[in-house]
């Protein structure tokens, strides 16, 4: 398995100390936490994509190859590129560019995304929300097939023959499809014989099993082998000395994100209560000690049928530099090594760094 960090490249207040770091020293501070995870041992460090005041990843593709020039193993993924709002031709120059600056470390996650700021800035229709997404990923899979592209469609100018460059070092350049909790997205992706990647923040995660076998059913009744059917998941986690700290530490800026998003869904306010609910040993957030969090992967790991990757996204509470960093090198050196042992069957113990 798989293990490693989402970001969103975050720039809210601090709602303990109300405090906002400017713009160049949050872009600082992420590349700084890139370069622990790889450092550390994590295997993969992912750059959402936003369109919204309070982060800064609207340029993913332009962080990581930052990123990818200060580190030497860890993979390098969006998480997730909003295709449906973007020129598949310029997503794959861009990511094969980083492929080769990175030296084949690049990585994308395909999505739809979860706002819909970016569908107005760049002129799209919502009510297209699915049909552009289907359109675009075709077009994209087509482009990283060929370099010379033959492909129409109904929300793009056709290609007749134009050649697409630079060419990945990856061939083929890795193409997750990030999903949510609609059964289409699952069997669209196992059809296609996608990895895919599954966002979990809230509920149970076993409540997803269905879905993740509507995948693994999709793709075996599309023929695709079983070593190409492959699950990752993207959940909120957060790591501390002890679960009482890391949880303390994480709850003012998570209650603090997600009340002020449900302002804007009709959600009400983020209660301790739901919030402890939610880390306990079923619930979907992996926040606590190195042995707790363990522990939860491999349960997940387990209600889920098998994953091959597991990525946190720490980044929803804004925390102190310092912190990040810790618990970015918790999970490095001592959460990783725990969960690939118990999966080998061969018990180590880490040691931090």
């Amino acid at each position: 398995m798989q293990i490693g960090v989402d970001s969103f490249a975050a720039s809210i207040s601090d709602p303990v100390t109300g405090r906002t770091l400017t713009p160049v020293q949050r872009m600082q501070d992420l590349l700084e936490e890139i370069e622990l995870a790889d450092k550390s041992g994590l295997d993969v460090f992912g750059i959402g994509e936003h369109h919204r005041a309070e982060f800064l990843d609207s340029a993913p593709a332009v962080i990581l190859a930052a990123a990818a020039a200060r580190t030497k193993k860890i993979r390098l993924t969006s998480a997730v590129t909003v295709l449906s709002a973007s020129d598949p031709v310029r997503v794959f120059q861009e990511f094969a560019t980083l492929d080769l600056i990175s030296q084949g470390r690049a990585e994308i996650v395909a999505g739809r995304g979860s706002f819909v700021e970016s569908y107005p800035l760049f002129g799209l229709k919502l009510e297209d929300y699915d049909s552009l997404f289907a359109e675009k990923l075709d077009l994209l899979l087509a482009i990283r097939e060929n370099t010379h592209v033959h492909w129409s469609g109904k929300h793009r100018a056709p290609l007749t023959g134009q050649a697409v460059y630079p060419r990945p070092l990856q061939d083929p350049l890795p193409i997750w499809v990030g999903v949510g909790g609609t059964p289409e997205s699952f069997a669209r992706a196992g059809i296609l014989g996608l990895p895919l990647m599954v966002a979990i923040i809230g509920g149970e995660p076993k409540r997803f099993r269905p879905l993740v076998d509507l995948y693994r059913e999709a793709g075996r009744r599309a023929s695709h082998p079983a070593e190409k059917l492959i699950v990752g998941l993207h959940a909120i986690g957060f790591l501390g000395d002890t679960t009482k700290q890391a949880a303390g530490d994480f709850f003012p800026g998570y209650a603090h994100t997600f009340t002020e998003i449900g302002k804007e869904r009709g959600w009400p306010p983020t209660t301790r209560k739901q919030f402890d609910a939610l880390r306990g040993p079923t619930g979907a957030l992996l926040i606590g000690d190195a042995e707790t969090v363990t522990e939860k992967i491999l349960y997940v790991n387990e209600a889920l049928g098998g994953l091959s990757r597991i990525t946190f996204q720490m980044g929803v509470s804004t925390l102190p530099h310092e912190k990040m960093l810790q618990a970015i090198e918790i999970l490095g050196t001592e959460v990783a090594p725990m969960v690939r042992s118990q999966l080998a069957g061969t018990p180590v113990t880490p040691v931090r760094a």
